[in-house]
């Protein structure tokens, strides 16, 4: 028997405490099997208006991209030509290589039989603006694993929809490979998230880790990019497991799958070597060789800890440029080598007259993030909140590194409640944040990959019970009920202001209608088609080809494939048709690939988009040794060139040009020359 005390009356009285009878037993557990039962409703309840919520929501996404597409165009009522000429430079080459298969007689035979219900172009068209569906949903699912609540998803949802401008360009370059990849690095997030859970049963680990590599494996097939992007998720899982965020088995089975999916593609891709030379494989080797030379890494006090973890990160920095420059020294690998000459140029090692590194150099979409996407950012008070969420979560990052490291009994009790805040997957979508921030500010054309994340992280933030009940404590304001009130109606709150705010502006935007008008470009590929034999083979800029390919199915001798060494240095030498060198120099140039027509656009013979120095014409001047035309300076050792450019001085019908070129097109856009065959 225990003596309890109770007040009664303002009295304190004492009475005893006798075991409860078996009637009150049965009550008691009825009464918890009840609740248990509601809860359990509950939760199915919300899982179910939750899903069925993120559903409408991704399906709505791919009808209002589909439908933007085709009010900009009037895509279902122009010609065939115009609809592949609207896939603009790379998209129009992508697009292309879909258009040869289902031309294939055996694909023809076997699945595309559905051309009888739905015109090829469509089911193209479709099949992406559907993936934006699994995007958005993907991006709900995150967001929602992370707070808890369903309303964190639709907020961050609604986010990447009014903020479309700087999440997605997909419905106006639909065959990008972005476009196809984004989707399922979103899936793969989503999975990573989910992984990072704790007390996940051993089947559903299994399951998680599976759908991770599946997810993996289908980013890294659709982009380019992909060894670079999985290089900064690596060190977004490296960093917070080196100060013990992560679970330390699980970071190592996801350093495993980046690597097999890697594998798995260069495989597919008949041993592409530029991804057997990426720096991911390396570094993820790196690390798990470090591992397993450094034991105890995780042990110690705070100065022992810290020397350990410098020299953690020391080891596996020199292991992966050994490996890597091992694996590309055996196996003379130099596919990526533009891109490390372009990086060191932008981030001032030095300049560089190479004229790949300086072609993206001058594109826009490689420069730094313009300003005035904070401002747009801000209008939906995304980046208000971001940063709102950004700061709570990296001060309690800061102090469970802290003790982590110095594995104090007293520091851990004042961290405790950090340590909350900061779960796993919280820790790892923290640094992916800021990373994939730091990789968007340098580099514009990589926003999409952080604004994006930025609609999860900042949602995540403004429903997370464990960050209001932070900032409530911090200010002395903190009570259950105060924060479950906080919690819903401050997103609640914030979805109306965007509803009202935007909801005009996307119904205008939906009811504003365009038409797809290029008539010289059309003209072209038309004569193209009606001139020229089907083994003619045709030279120009890259973005045209794309075209031609995609219009004409003719061969081409360059196009916008950048990753391949010898096509780079290719397109530079069909290049000089728009550089100071003689026509017998371009004639060539030009038969020694097998030209038997040149195409020359006045858009970039006199191009003024960009600055002096940036034009096309500027950059062969540069790379070839020669003055830039116009007023300005030049470097010292540069001098002029003995011949005028080929570009501008083939139109005057000149001898020495038309013993090796015959005009036979021409409109206000386009001319078309025709190689001579010389014996």
């Amino acid at each position: 028997m225990t003596t309890i005390r109770q007040r009664r009356g303002g009295k304190v009285t004492e009475a005893a405490e006798h075991q409860p009878s078996e009637e009150k037993n049965v009550k008691s557990d009825g009464k918890v099997l009840s609740d248990h039962t509601g809860g359990k409703l509950r939760n199915i309840l919300s899982l179910t208006l939750g899903g069925i919520v993120a559903i409408g929501l991704g399906l709505l996404t791919s009808v209002y991209v589909a439908t933007l597409h085709e009010n900009d165009l009037w895509f279902s009522n122009i010609k065939e030509v115009e609809r592949e000429i609207s896939f603009r430079t790379e998209c129009g080459l992508y697009y292309s290589y879909y258009k040869q298969m289902i031309q294939a007689a055996s694909i023809q035979q076997g699945i595309v039989n559905c051309k009888q219900y739905l015109e090829p172009v469509y089911f193209y068209i479709y099949t992406l603006f559907g993936l934006q569906a699994v995007y958005v949903i993907a991006l709900y699912v995150t967001s929602w694993l992370l707070s808890g609540t369903w309303l964190s998803g639709l907020l961050a949802a609604c986010w990447y929809i009014t903020n479309r401008i700087d999440t997605t360009r997909v419905e106006f370059t639909i065959p990008l490979r972005e476009n196809w990849a984004l989707p399922f690095f979103a899936v793969q997030i989503a999975a990573i998230t989910y992984l990072l859970r704790t007390h996940l049963q051993p089947a559903q680990e299994r399951l998680t880790l599976l759908a991770v590599f599946i997810a993996t494996f289908l980013f890294s097939l659709t982009w380019q990019f992909n060894q670079f992007m999985m290089l900064i998720q690596a060190l977004a899982l490296f960093i917070p497991d080196c100060f013990d965020m992560l679970p330390t088995a699980k970071v190592t089975w996801l350093y495993i799958i980046q690597i097999s999916g890697l594998l798995l593609v260069c495989v597919l891709q008949f041993f592409n070597s530029m991804i057997l030379g990426s720096l991911l494989i390396s570094f993820n080797a790196s690390v798990l060789i470090a591992r397993a030379i450094q034991k105890n890494l995780k042990k110690g006090n705070l100065l022992n800890r810290l020397g350990k973890l410098i020299l953690h990160v020391l080891l596996v920095l020199s292991l992966t440029l050994l490996v890597n420059k091992f694996i590309k020294k055996s196996l003379n690998l130099e596919s990526d080598e533009h891109i490390f000459k372009f990086l060191k140029a932008k981030f001032g090692f030095g300049a560089t007259r190479d004229f790949d590194a300086n072609l993206y150099l001058c594109e826009e979409a490689f420069g730094l993030l313009p300003l005035n996407t904070f401002s747009r950012l801000s209008d939906t008070l995304l980046f208000y909140i971001y940063i709102f969420s950004l700061f709570p979560m990296t001060v309690a990052a800061l102090i469970v590194a802290f003790r982590n490291l110095s594995g104090s009994n007293q520091v851990q009790e004042k961290a405790e409640e950090y340590t909350i805040i900061l779960k796993p997957d919280a820790a790892y979508n923290l640094i992916h944040t800021v990373l994939f921030g730091c990789l968007a500010l340098s580099t514009m054309r990589m926003k999409y990959l952080w604004t994006s994340h930025m609609c999860v992280f900042a949602s995540f933030g403004l429903c997370s019970t464990e960050v209001w009940r932070l900032i409530l404590k911090c200010v002395h304001l903190y009570t259950s009920q105060r924060t479950q009130v906080i919690k819903y109606s401050i997103p609640i709150i914030t979805l109306l202001y965007i509803s009202y705010k935007f909801w005009p502006g996307i119904m205008d935007e939906l009811s504003e209608l365009r038409e797809f008008y290029d008539p010289d470009t059309v003209e072209l590929m038309n004569w193209i088609k009606s001139n020229t034999p089907n083994t003619a083979v045709f030279a120009g800029s890259m973005q045209l080809l794309a075209g031609v390919k995609l219009c004409t199915g003719r061969t081409l001798t360059n196009h916008p494939h950048y990753e391949d060494k010898h096509l780079r240095e290719r397109t530079k030498q069909i290049y000089q048709i728009y550089a100071k060198r003689s026509p017998e120099d371009v004639y060539r140039i030009l038969r020694s690939f097998g030209t038997d027509y040149v195409i020359l656009e006045d858009s970039i013979c006199y191009e003024r988009r960009h600055s002096r120095g940036c034009r096309l014409r500027d950059l062969l001047d540069i790379a070839n040794g020669h003055i830039m035309d116009g007023l300005g300076e030049n470097e010292p050792d540069l001098k002029p060139s003995l011949y005028p450019r080929f570009c501008e001085e083939i139109k005057k019908n000149l001898p020495s040009y038309t013993l090796h070129f015959t005009r036979v097109f021409q409109n206000k856009t386009f001319h078309v020359y025709k190689l001579a065959k010389h014996k």
